[in-house]
């Protein structure tokens, strides 16, 4: 920690169980662990990207002030994300905008889009997040909220 405040932009998105309750929750404990919640998206409402379900996501975006490192927040969120019920497969590894990952239903999922204006390429965390231009369901909240 550097001391100096960044602001981060989070996708996060749910369609198991109560999706509303999930996501303020995830919010909640963004907020406690990561760094003050400045600003929440309304909710969206999408279908499920990368893979066929009959669960419907419950999507948002918040910008979080934080002095924690990306690879930080990146524990953090997946830490969250855990705590929350969200459970990882053999073949479903962790990786952030990573090529390998497979989709499946979760009761919560938080992804780094932007932290302030840098660029990481890591095997494990990529910001900007390399899918969500082509995802509405983060565009448009994220545009909601976003101030350039």
């Amino acid at each position: 920690m550097d001391g100096i405040m960044h602001e981060v932009y989070l996708g996060l998105g749910s369609n198991l169980g109560d999706r509303r309750r999930n996501i303020a929750r995830a919010i909640q404990l963004i907020g406690e662990r990561v760094g003050q919640v400045v600003r929440q998206s309304s909710l969206m409402e999408s279908e499920p990207w990368g893979f066929d379900s009959s669960h419907l996501f419950l999507n948002a975006v918040v910008l979080c002030r934080t002095d924690k490192t990306p690879r930080q927040t990146l524990h953090l969120t997946q830490q969250i994300e855990r705590d929350l019920g969200r459970r990882k497969t053999a073949d479903s590894p962790s990786v952030q905008g990573g090529a390998n990952r497979q989709y499946a239903d979760r009761p919560i999922d938080i992804d780094i889009l932007l932290y302030d204006d840098l660029v990481v390429d890591e095997p494990d965390l990529k910001i900007p997040h390399p899918l969500m231009q082509k995802r509405d369901f983060v565009m448009i909240p994220l545009n909601e909220i976003k101030q350039d």
